[in-house]
């Protein structure tokens, strides 16, 4: 029962129940029409996420999830639970950080991204970095982005998904030039800015197949 508020806490975060659709929708418009109250999930665990984020540069999804599954494997620890699919416990930011990059490579997350991975595990541990929605954004991106290995989409996106920030925009984005059929960063911003403040929202309908065309143009 001690429990229970921290983990309501965290299934809220994780599933964006605090969201207003109907005042999100205003904003989007004819990109919500689709999916009107489409959320942008959180994180129960930032640390876990933003590990997640740089395991997945330039790889695919399918690569991505076999990668984290092996560095939870490796570093985390067996828990007992009723569900035998779910029998790890993430680990650390302080496990993490007293390990090392060669470790890390070993699972074939090679280069920049293990480095990238021990590098924010120190800034948690060490450093007093945090990643969670009551961390500052503007700080905690400036953060982020002086670790070796994470770039603007990488922060951004933990921004949106770890800080729940409802306007983070992983700027760059394939999947959002696509989307909107732009190829120019330029031109991307400035549709983008059209769905402030609430561009991780626009990000995830344009992400699961919105239905847009710019009527500005």
């Amino acid at each position: 029962a001690r429990v229970v508020p921290q983990l309501t806490a965290g299934l809220r975060r994780l599933f964006d129940l605090s969201c207003d659709p109907a005042q999100v929708n205003t904003v989007l418009g004819v990109l919500a029409q689709r999916r009107p109250g489409l959320r942008v999930p959180g994180a129960l665990d930032g640390f876990e996420m933003a590990v997640r984020a740089i395991i997945g540069q330039q790889v695919s999804v399918a690569a991505a999830r076999t990668l984290a599954g092996r560095f939870a494997a490796r570093f985390g620890s067996p828990v007992d639970t009723p569900w035998p699919e779910l029998s790890l416990c993430f680990p650390t930011p302080v496990e993490i950080a007293a390990s090392s990059s060669a470790a890390i490579g070993e699972l074939g997350i090679f280069g920049s991204r293990a480095g990238a991975i021990i590098g924010l595990a120190a800034a948690i541990a060490e450093q007093g970095l945090r990643l969670s929605p009551r961390a500052n954004v503007a700080d905690t991106r400036a953060s982020l982005l002086s670790l070796p290995g994470i770039g603007p989409w990488t922060a951004d996106y933990i921004a949106m998904r770890a800080l729940s920030w409802p306007d983070a925009f992983p700027e760059g984005d394939a999947g959002v030039h696509r989307a909107l059929g732009v190829a120019n960063r330029a031109r991307v911003r400035a549709i983008m800015s059209r769905w402030e403040p609430w561009r991780a929202y626009a990000v995830m309908h344009l992400w699961n197949g919105a239905d847009w065309h710019d009527d500005r143009a």
